[in-house]
């Protein structure tokens, strides 16, 4: 059975051998490799459903109220797209920092149903964004879907097996009470989910609490309580924070004006988008898209 440290071999090998600083190992899957050679500021961002390993650094994450500092051997796991904000703590030239990410598959997950459907787990204190040491179980089916990348004929036949080994053992681990929860489809975390995507789907639109929650078939207080607990934000903060996130990639990506940007993300007002971008990002929208720099996801 691999352990972190032939893990983290393994994957400097491959990155020694690209030469690249983000490497997608398997872009079906989403499964990637980052490296960076020196800390980084504090940097604001969306996190996606997936896990990630530190192999070697450090980081840390800021999500709502809750703050995490987690290194070498630590595993992260976020169950919902969540908004956060993120700085890598340790690297340098000799010592970069190097992660292990995974995109999450639901529809793996809920595959598992039938062989979790009678077996009771504790949901208490159950988070979107959970942060454990990593098990042998996990290291070992991770270093083999690594290696499964590596190899044509093991892409094909081996590394769907391996993914669904891992995410098999993300629903035995300590830090993952929600994915448990997202097996049913009835549950409030799965409800959630729904109503996520749907925010996402729509966020230039004015947000009405009430008709989200029933379209996902919950009261508005039920909805508004698990909503906030589940992303760290409200329903509004959450709309918020795509807007904000979509105008700084058209401010930076694509040249755009701040006032078309703000009119494009469903702001009325180009001055309270200009207020709310600097309370967000600590600049001003005029000074990012001449900048031309965001940062990207898991950095």
């Amino acid at each position: 059975m691999a352990d972190i440290q032939e893990l983290t071999n393994r994957a400097i090998e491959i990155l020694h051998s690209s030469q690249e600083s983000e490497l997608i190992l398997n872009k079906d899957i989403q499964f990637l490799l980052l490296k960076q050679d020196s800390p980084s500021d504090l940097s604001a961002t969306f996190y996606d459903s997936a896990l990630c390993l530190i192999l070697q650094g450090g980081k840390e994450i800021i999500a709502g109220r809750r703050r995490f500092s987690f290194g070498v051997g630590e595993l992260l796991i976020v169950s919902h797209e969540i908004p956060v904000v993120s700085k890598i703590t340790e690297a340098s030239v000799s010592k970069p920092y190097i992660a292990l990410v995974l995109r999450l598959d639901h529809a793996i997950i809920r595959g598992l149903h039938g062989e979790y459907a009678q077996i009771p787990f504790d949901m208490d204190g159950a988070r979107s964004l959970e942060v454990n040491e990593a098990n042998n179980h996990i290291i070992d089916s991770l270093f083999r879907l690594l290696n499964a990348t590596q190899v044509a004929a093991d892409s094909i036949v081996l590394l769907p097996q391996i993914l669904r080994e891992v995410h098999f053992r993300l629903l035995q681990a300590p830090c993952g009470g929600m994915l448990r929860s997202l097996l049913r489809h009835n549950s409030h975390a799965s409800k959630i989910r729904k109503a996520i995507s749907l925010i996402r789907c729509n966020y230039r639109d004015p947000l009405v609490v009430a008709e989200v929650a029933r379209s996902v078939g919950m009261s508005a207080s039920s909805f508004f309580h698990h909503f906030k607990v589940i992303t760290e934000s409200t329903p509004l903060q959450y709309q918020k924070n795509i807007r904000l996130m979509e105008a700084r990639r058209l401010l930076v990506d694509e040249g755009e004006s701040v006032t078309i940007t703000a009119l494009k993300v469903g702001y009325e007002s180009p001055s309270q988008f200009s207020r709310e971008y600097v309370r967000k990002f600590g600049s001003t929208p005029s000074s990012d898209s001449r900048t031309g720099v965001l940062s990207p996801n898991f950095s």
